[in-house]
């Protein structure tokens, strides 16, 4: 139990990666609490499954473009445990399609989820964070590599947690806090399943052949939320098959 007396916010938990890395965060230890954006009964399950592992787990409702509701989460879950010791900023939504046939409200949709709120988060968590907490923001293999058309909104608002990780480590470094950013590659979740339309393509772009695993994005969240990460900080992390080579 290596997170053991911890607490964590874990942002779009409720479903994909987000739900396999609050259960994997549980199972090490740690109370859990997740926002969600739609699916209620999904997170009222994964809160079951928390405490069915015998730690404490709270769920929120957000909708990641307004930033009251983003700032209100960080002090909701706070208040919940006494405490944050961990942040994972998972949510986020992904705009593909020809550059000429993006719209403004599709950039102020993902830049405001993908980008803003992170952001917010970050900071409304750091001001509650104990010395020695982690930040882990989720990013994407599409920051490192385009493989296909119709990716421009979308790696841009994911490259932005490159530097906003870089700077967070910086800043916080003196804390003992953390922040590192994972990449994941093509990953079977509902959003983007491995039996999908454009799911032969994606795998076919990976060195390894085949789409992730939630539970191998989550190890790895895992791993750097626990005593063994606490000297990675400012690290992008490539947990993509091979996608970016």
């Amino acid at each position: 139990m290596t997170l053991d007396g911890k607490a964590a916010l874990v942002t779009g938990g409720s479903r994909g990666i987000g739900e396999a890395v609050a259960i994997r965060l549980a199972e090490d230890g740690a109370d859990v609490a997740l926002t969600y954006h739609s699916q209620a009964d999904r997170a009222a399950d994964v809160v079951d499954r928390i405490k069915a592992l015998g730690r404490r787990a709270w769920a929120m409702r957000v909708d990641g473009a307004d930033a009251q509701e983003v700032r209100a989460a960080v002090d909701g879950a706070a208040a919940e445990f006494g405490r944050l010791d961990i942040l994972v900023n998972n949510a986020g939504v992904g705009v593909l399609g020809p550059l000429a046939e993006l719209s403004l409200d599709d950039v102020d949709q993902i830049l405001a989820v993908n980008v803003r709120a992170p952001f917010l988060m970050a900071q409304a968590a750091a001001a509650l964070m104990t010395d020695g907490g982690r930040i882990i923001n989720i990013g994407s293999c599409m920051a490192e590599r385009v493989a296909f058309p119709g990716g421009s909104l979308y790696a841009t608002s994911k490259t932005a947690l490159t530097g906003l990780t870089k700077a967070l480590a910086r800043e916080l470094g003196p804390r003992g806090i953390t922040a590192n950013l994972i990449h994941p590659g093509p990953v079977d979740t509902d959003m983007n399943p491995a039996d999908g339309e454009s799911a032969a393509l994606q795998s076919g772009f990976t060195a390894l052949g085949r789409y992730g695993r939630p539970t191998e994005i989550a190890a790895t969240v895992a791993h750097i939320a626990g005593a063994s990460g606490r000297y990675i900080t400012g690290a992008s992390i490539a947990v993509d098959g091979g996608f970016a080579v």
